[in-house]
């Protein structure tokens, strides 16, 4: 297969992890990096071995020579670097959350659509090897329908220490990890018409929530809880796993602490250990995020070379974008909350 070359744009705290998950990709090269921060940049591009560096996103495209772009940067830059993408034809990766508002993210795969470029985005839980092991069992049919579902993330952990810009939005822990928990509850159960939830500030020095609790109903029947904390406070730290309940009409699971995952079924009930890989340059407790980076982007330069969507394409990721949105109407709102109205 031919060179695939990329370039980044933002070289932060998580885009550390994404340069490694594209140097290990065989047939993939990181020829230019891009970031305001001058530091940041050599830092990168001395760690990584990249030449062509830049404090402009225009000057980059400029000189192109790329086949992909990889957007790292926050949220408030998102919508004019995909259209500058767009503008250039350059197939994009954009780090979620997508956009600041749905509107933006609409726009955003308006502007990709009419360019004729694949956009996908970062949404990297979904492709977490625990969840990927759920995903199989359901569609191994071992639990029979599922009619029951919860997607619980709980912890204690300091995010804010490597992160500091999460404590000083007025939207934390459903735009920044609910979000992936309830693309998870997607990727298990089917997309979801109603949304009720509720949500609360229990640390006093962030200015947003970081606490919350959603309750959605699924167009397939099926009702799920979609639970997120940073602020339990744990005799042992789970972070950063998820764990996944799931009834269904001839059996259950559970998938717990340390990646533990129990199927009870007509033949009976199995254990069983479903841990991430420790990859050469991943660290724990952050290995299970660190590898499912590099399976979404191994997935990416396999849809690009055979020119086909993305699983957590730009148009999918509006469907998870929306529940975000509908969570937090819902909180203000103190009412349930269609999905419908959102999406039209």
């Amino acid at each position: 297969m031919a060179k695939i070359k990329g370039a980044l744009i933002g070289c932060g705290f998580f885009a550390v992890n994404q340069m490694h998950g594209w140097q290990d990709i065989a047939n993939v090269e990181i020829v230019a990096i891009c970031d305001r921060d001058p530091e940041r940049l050599r830092i990168v591009g001395d760690q990584f071995g990249v030449a062509r560096r830049y404090q402009s996103a225009e000057a980059m495209f400029a000189d192109g020579g790329f086949d992909f772009v990889d957007i790292a940067t926050t949220v408030g830059s998102h919508r004019a670097l995909v259209e500058l993408a767009a503008s250039h034809k350059v197939p994009a990766i954009c780090q979620k959350p997508f956009a600041p508002t749905l509107e933006d993210a609409k726009a955003m795969v308006a502007v990709a659509d009419g360019a004729g470029i694949p956009l996908m985005i970062h949404e990297n839980f979904r492709w977490q090897t625990p969840i990927l092991a759920v995903k199989a069992v359901l569609d191994r049919g071992t639990i029979g329908t599922p009619f029951w579902g919860r997607v619980s993330f709980r912890s204690g952990f300091d995010v804010f220490s490597g992160q500091p810009y999460l404590a000083k939005g007025k939207r934390f822990i459903v735009e920044d990890l609910g979000i992936h928990s309830l693309d998870i509850a997607r990727f298990l159960f089917g997309d979801a018409h109603r949304m009720t939830a509720r949500t609360a500030r229990i640390n006093p020095d962030i200015a947003g929530e970081d606490v919350a609790t959603m309750l959605l109903g699924h167009d397939n029947g099926i009702t799920s809880i979609v639970d997120v904390s940073y602020a339990s406070k744990l005799p042992e730290e789970p972070f950063p796993q998820t764990f996944v309940e799931i009834d269904g009409s001839t059996g259950t699971l559970r998938l717990g602490k340390d990646y533990k995952l129990t199927v009870h079924g007509p033949e009976g009930t199995t254990e069983s250990l479903v841990a991430p890989k420790l990859l050469p340059w991943a660290s724990r407790p952050w290995h299970n995020i660190q590898e499912s980076v590099a399976l979404i982007q191994k997935h990416w330069v396999e849809r690009l070379a055979a020119r086909q969507e993305p699983d957590t394409s730009g148009r999918d990721n509006l469907k998870t974008f929306a529940l975000v949105e509908a969570a937090y109407l819902s909180a203000e709102r103190g009412e349930t909350v269609s999905l419908v109205d959102l999406l039209g």
